[in-house]
């Protein structure tokens, strides 16, 4: 961990930061066991890289914009998409903020937070997010927006398209390469032949940087500087953010592509184990303040699940709502 102080940030915010990381494991962790239990169908779990999600959302403020992609849980949820929404959406249920339980699960919306609807095929949220940074430059808005990527979706066609137009109009962009070495089963060795992925910002002509991914003060100072070059005229950042994916591409997937040791490894390095321990030997925080803390967002999840599995399926005379025009020919 590098030094809170040189990234501007207080004590204070270390806690927060913590308790944004644990909230978001925590929800994710109860979705794989209602996986498991067979009562929610599909889970895309974030794991692993909530350093990277928290620290990157503790830099933006009000009024940015983000699109996120589908293992950006804890991100989210920092950003206000509360763990019932994330319950009524996991269960398919008629209150679902994403899509009214239409849906899978993980493709996060919330218009009042500034999240932007995303789709199933990988990348296409790059050019959506660099549509809303034109328009904010064009409005002289003093905020930014954002896009997040696994390293498989950066060979795309839409991550080249996107970032290419980004830097031509100098657009407040931050693109971020969540890279945990895995687009589903085919590792990094397979997908890129370069060294880092953050180089490719050179074609773009804009700024670009690799960062630890599982240093939320890491990320968080890169998102900071990036956000400050992007309000002050300087154009798009793209950062690559290193981290692991702990458990399995989904909650369909057997990831026995990996070995033994390798899992146990990433377990071994659980970002969010680090920075609890990390927290721990700076006395910032303690087991009494772990305890309490463990207590409240149990409290929290049990409560959103619960009310998530009550509510009401959508009616079947819902299944064309906010899909066709109303008075179209479905909604005769």
């Amino acid at each position: 961990m590098i030094d809170y102080k040189s990234a501007g940030l207080i004590e204070e915010d270390l806690k927060h930061i913590y308790k944004w990381m644990d909230l978001g494991r925590k929800i994710d962790e109860r979705l794989w066991l209602l996986n498991r239990a067979g009562k929610i169908p599909f889970v895309v779990s974030g794991q692993g890289q909530e350093a990277t999600q928290i620290g990157m959302a503790y830099a933006m403020q009000d009024g940015d914009i983000s699109s996120p992609y589908y293992r950006d849980l804890a991100f989210v949820t920092y950003m206000g998409i509360s763990p019932l929404d994330t319950m009524l959406s996991a269960f398919g249920k008629r209150d679902d903020i994403n899509s009214g339980g239409k849906q899978m699960p993980s493709h996060f919306s919330h218009k009042a937070k500034g999240i932007l609807s995303q789709s199933s095929p990988v990348a296409t949220q790059i050019p959506h997010s660099v549509g809303a940074a034109l328009a904010l430059k064009m409005d002289k808005k003093q905020n930014i927006t954002t896009a997040t990527v696994g390293e498989g979706s950066s060979n795309q066609g839409d991550f080249h398209e996107g970032l290419n137009f980004a830097g031509v109009h100098q657009l407040p962009f931050v693109c971020v390469i969540i890279n945990n070495k895995y687009a589903i089963s085919v590792p990094d060795s397979l997908q890129y032949a370069a060294e880092k992925l953050s180089d490719r910002a050179l074609g773009y002509g804009i700024y670009g940087e690799q960062v630890d991914g599982n240093d939320p003060i890491v990320v968080y100072k890169a998102m900071k500087e990036a956000r400050e070059r992007a309000l002050a005229g300087n154009g798009p950042t793209l950062i690559e953010a290193v981290t692991s994916r702990m458990t399995a591409h989904s909650s369909d997937d057997d990831d026995q592509y990996r070995s033994k040791d390798e899992r146990d490894y990433l377990k071994e390095n659980d970002c969010n184990i680090k920075f609890k321990n990390y927290l721990l030997e700076l006395g910032i925080i303690d087991e009494q303040w772990l305890s309490v803390l463990e207590q409240e967002h149990k409290k929290i999840i049990n409560q959103a699940t619960k009310s998530a599995e009550e509510a009401p399926y959508p009616g079947v005379e819902e299944a064309y709502l906010h899909v066709y025009e109303e008075g179209g020919q479905h909604n005769g």
